[in-house]
């Protein structure tokens, strides 16, 4: 057979497998008919055990897997076409019904807002980029930001997430799953290293320089240039540059920002020693309660998953099932559970859509543990 009477057949099996999924999805609404009018749940993992070792060994190898590949997405679409028809409310779903606010809802222009460092710190320009009116208090931990948030000290706090050269900030991510908050907005703030001393010092007299290790890492290249310069890492950029004005030493530098060498009266020895001049990072707002605010169009959720081959794979084809783009998938290890990950998901998604919303409550229950972040705009 040539190539083109190969595909001539491809496609007329295609045209077969069409008409069966057709027919096998409208069985699968008639399922969700009978499960909703008795109450009984969409999945049924022993049912679907049986089909895929039916499956493999009617297939046989080399094939078997591939097929329980393929019935296993069959799996994870149907549930999810089952869930949309029946509309069933779960806690979460409900929840985020309940946090949607009125269209006519505006982002608060002030607040009392949690930071980490102290005045001039990146965290602060985003806090000043999000807030018109923000009463700012400045702890000296990522730790103490969400402290103050759950605690109710503060109404918002603000949290470097990732960085557009050098990354995600782990320690606010491993610091996620400790404490109970939600995301309202995020914003994107483009980051501008400069290296600062005090005023009439030389670079040739430098031989220490201190940031934070994001800011460090954002300038490795600058760095590496100069290896017989100490590099020690501080609290946060703003801090390193206060230490620096205070400092009694003419030898030790800071990387920070510009508006921090005004702040301190400190004199920029090189501007833009980063890596990139295109450095952006990410900071998202947290607030206690969950509040979904008009033209929210960004989901992130963090969830485990059973430890088993195609886990996560099933996960992601829920979102490819309803067209939804997956934007960032982060993983860390859980805490005393060898090998084992929470998975940290960002997606351009509406949970104006009762479509986003289902899939999201079906998520939910597939997940080993599930916490979902928040539905929030970002600002550019």
């Amino acid at each position: 057979m040539s190539l083109l009477n190969i595909r001539e057949e491809i496609d007329q099996i295609d045209t077969e497998l069409t008409e069966l999924f057709r027919r096998r999805m409208g069985l699968a609404e008639r399922v969700a008919r009978e499960k909703s009018e008795k109450n009984l749940p969409i999945g049924d993992r022993t049912r679907e055990r049986a089909i895929l070792t039916r499956v493999s060994e009617q297939i046989g190898e080399p094939l078997d897997q591939y097929a329980r590949t393929l019935y296993t997405v069959l799996f994870d679409l149907s549930r999810s076409y089952q869930a949309r028809l029946m509309n069933k409310d779960t806690p979460l779903t409900q929840k985020l019904r309940q946090a949607r606010l009125p269209s006519d809802t505006t982002f608060p222009k002030k607040g009392s807002v949690a930071c980490q460092g102290v005045e001039g710190a990146y965290s602060q320009m985003a806090c000043d980029k999000l807030f018109a009116l923000p009463n700012i208090l400045y702890f000296r931990s990522f730790e103490g930001v969400f402290q103050a948030v759950e605690q109710g000290l503060c109404e918002f706090g603000v949290l470097p997430i990732e960085n557009s050269s050098y990354g995600s900030v782990n320690a606010v991510y491993d610091l996620m799953s400790r404490y109970n908050f939600s995301i309202v907005r995020s914003v994107r703030l483009h980051i501008s290293h400069n290296l600062l001393a005090k005023p009439g010092v030389k670079f040739s007299e430098i031989t220490e320089i201190v940031s934070h290790e994001q800011a460090l890492g954002q300038c490795g290249q600058f760095l590496a240039q100069h290896p017989h310069i100490k590099v020690t890492v501080g609290e946060n950029t703003a801090a390193a540059a206060k230490m620096v004005a205070e400092s009694d030493r003419r030898d030790i530098a800071a990387i920070s920002s510009k508006s921090c060498a005004q702040l301190y009266g400190l004199d920029i020895l090189s501007e833009t020693v980063q890596n990139n001049e295109n450095n952006y990072t990410r900071f998202i707002c947290i607030a206690k309660d969950m509040a979904i605010y008009p033209g929210a169009d960004r989901i992130s959720m963090m969830l485990s998953l059973e430890h088993s081959p195609g886990s996560l794979y099933r996960m992601i084809s829920r979102f490819a099932s309803l067209g939804l783009n997956l934007t960032k998938l982060e993983s860390r290890p859980i805490p005393g559970r060898d090998f084992e990950f929470l998975f940290y998901f960002d997606l351009e998604a509406s949970v104006w859509s009762e479509e986003v919303v289902n899939l999201l409550g079906t998520c939910a229950d597939a997940a080993e543990q599930f916490s979902f972040l928040g539905s929030y705009s970002e600002i550019r």
